[in-house]
């Protein structure tokens, strides 16, 4: 295997952070190195801006899977590396640049080293939103060649290089987004009386929605409502007339976000009456829960606890959303942590994974993919 080449590519894609559904230059950069590879057994076909790879096996009895997510943040970059971002606003914060690059790894050995079973690879858009998982899996591609194994992972800035981390059951949490609009009336800031300032009213409610956690969630469970943004009116002498919360809400299970939905729509409801104004609900991108199925899991660790150049981290579930839940929840499989030791985490404008951490990848996958091929 070239490390230096795909070091490069990952360099390369760091380049080009595409926003959701629109990784028009990534899915260029990857379909032109998977066609110079040896097609004897390789067939390729595309979704949107997604891409589909299949590699047939010598003698299939089934179909393992690996998925790659594809897409970019709208984050200005602030790492100063010489191959930083050249798509102003937008940046690869999150590690799909390694994420596709050690999916390239693992084609290009398997290509190179043929085995028993088919081999699917999904590079997967929009998973930082709206969601490319749940369409994807309805495709007619995905059901012709649907994997009965499927495994994807996440880059963990937090763990050294050399890790990886994942536990049986649940490892990341149901995930939503949040809008809400409130609509008032506007008018002088100094006739108070005759508006509805919707400012006041947005204020209210998001001090209201802290109250759900703590009041209306089993403490035994866990659950988060973060409101990130607030907007409203547009000089400081008039009142506003609009307001705008934008948030998440997270969940460790499907009952309590159904619950959590249920009384932030009763407070917003009592929003109108109290305040005298029109609200409405956006729950926007939705993501399912990340669920590794135990015996699955307990192979996968067994398989890794025995690699010298790993160690194995048995991690508690996160607050972490990821719409590779989706494929999950229909197909039996894996997600894990590769760690990447970066003093920035997830979604910073300075997050710089260390590379090392590729060959691990990939050198781990291959070994694992080849042993569930026996």
């Amino acid at each position: 295997m070239n490390w230096d080449l795909f070091k490069k590519m990952r360099r390369d894609l760091h380049q080009i952070p595409e926003l959701g559904f629109k990784e028009f230059k990534t899915q260029a950069y990857l379909l032109e190195y998977l066609k110079s590879l040896s097609l004897d057994r390789l067939e390729i076909k595309t979704w949107k801006t997604g891409i589909f790879v299949k590699i047939q096996g010598m003698n299939p009895k089934k179909t393992i899977g690996y998925r790659a997510d594809i897409d970019g943040l709208p984050i200005t970059e602030a790492t100063g590396l010489e191959f930083e971002s050249l798509h102003p606003g937008q940046m690869h914060a999150c590690g799909h640049d390694f994420h596709m690059t050690i999916a390239l790894g693992l084609i290009t050995y398997f290509v190179e080293n043929p085995i028993e079973d088919h081999l699917l690879f999904i590079f997967q858009p929009a998973e930082e939103g709206p969601g490319g998982a749940e369409p994807m899996l309805k495709t007619n591609i995905m059901q012709e060649w649907k994997p009965d194994l499927i495994i994807a992972l996440h880059i963990a800035p937090e763990y050294p290089v050399g890790t990886i981390a994942t536990k049986e059951g649940l490892l990341f949490a149901n995930t939503s987004e949040l809008f809400i609009d409130l609509e008032g009336k506007g008018g002088h800031a100094a006739y108070p009386h005759q508006t509805n300032d919707m400012v006041v009213a947005a204020c209210a409610l998001v001090t209201q929605l802290q109250s759900i956690v703590s009041r209306n969630v089993d403490p035994l469970d866990s659950a988060v409502i973060t409101i990130g943004k607030i907007s409203g009116g547009t000089v400081q002498n008039i009142i506003a007339e609009t307001a705008r919360l934008e948030g998440t809400i997270r969940t460790l299970s499907v009952e309590s976000m159904a619950r959590v939905k249920e009384r932030i729509e009763a407070l917003v409801k009592g929003m109108e009456v109290g305040y005298q104004c029109q609200t409405t609900i956006d729950y926007g991108a939705m993501y399912h829960q990340v669920y590794n199925q135990e015996e699955i899991a307990r192979d996968f660790l067994a398989f890794a606890e025995k690699k010298e150049d790993v160690e194995v981290v048995i991690c508690k579930e996160a607050m972490t959303g990821e719409d590779f839940g989706y494929m999950l929840k229909e197909i039996p499989g894996i997600m894990f942590w590769l760690g990447v030791n970066s003093e920035n985490g997830l979604h910073h404008s300075k997050l710089s994974p260390d590379e090392a951490a590729i060959k691990i990848a990939i050198k781990l996958l291959t070994e694992y993919i080849e042993y569930k091929s026996l």
